[in-house]
């Protein structure tokens, strides 16, 4: 639910982009990037998993804490916002998956297990989890933990997905995008409620960007295209910009 602005008479705006087909076009690009620059910085710079997620991390914090502190809206900052969650979420994943050893289908467990969790704590602190109704530091801090958990459970899924089910990444993006047309289906043609259909399409946006990734930076005969990393993610976030810049967006107005 949005609150009424005591001073203006007028509905707070939440500081997230009203989601449109935009939206989604923009954050399936950044969890797409999340994939490619994670695996620059961790792979590409021999940094390794734990050195990229610290950097990542230390990103997301300061992307974050200047999101929560803005006094409205700002599309390029919400964005830095979410691609520094998509990196923290690829090298965190891979090291839970492959230098800790728990495996893709132990590290998707965990997460999904952290993610209803969060989910469940801020519906019981805030009364909701409407992506509208993000107008205070509090609701804010509960929609970035959830979306940091939602970025690391979808790497996860699309390695396990890729590698483990045998998939490949050409399979594991078709599974993902046909997915994600179901929960398009639902929403005109079922009364399941909006926020639970969002999170969910927020949740597989991240495996669809992790397999599209890796068939874009990975070598032929692993089922890639062999680009650089480095290039792929140029290429990404030049689209990005492009989008931001060229595409007006509003912030969320209506409770989903």
């Amino acid at each position: 639910m949005i609150e009424p602005d005591t001073q203006s008479g007028q509905r707070a705006l939440a500081k997230v982009p009203e989601v449109t087909l935009l939206f989604w076009v923009i954050k399936i690009a950044a969890t797409t990037l999340g994939e490619t620059g994670g695996d620059a910085v961790s792979m590409s710079m021999n940094l390794g998993y734990l050195v990229g997620t610290l950097i990542f991390a230390v990103l997301f914090v300061v992307a974050v804490s200047a999101q929560i502190r803005a006094k409205q809206f700002h599309p390029a900052l919400y964005w830095l916002a979410i691609v520094a969650s998509t990196m923290v979420g690829t090298t965190m994943a891979d090291l839970a998956d492959r230098s800790l050893g728990i495996g893709y289908a132990g590290g998707s467990s965990i997460l999904l297990l952290l993610l209803l969790a969060s989910l469940a704590i801020w519906y019981r602190t805030t009364g909701t989890i409407a992506v509208s109704s993000i107008n205070s530091p509090k609701a804010e801090m509960f929609y970035w933990v959830t979306i940091m958990f939602s970025q690391t459970l979808g790497t996860a899924l699309g390695d396990w997905t890729a590698d483990t089910a045998g998939l490949g990444y050409s399979g594991g993006a078709l599974l993902f995008s046909g997915l994600l047309a179901l929960i398009v289906l639902l929403k005109y043609a079922s009364s399941i409620s909006w926020t639970l259909l969002f999170w969910a399409a927020f949740v597989l946006t991240r495996p669809l960007g992790a397999v599209v990734g890796d068939f874009l930076d990975k070598p032929h005969d692993h089922g890639g295209l062999a680009m650089s990393r480095y290039t792929a993610s140029a290429a990404l976030l030049t689209f990005m910009i492009m989008c931001i810049a060229l595409f007006r967006q509003r912030a969320s107005r209506h409770a989903h």
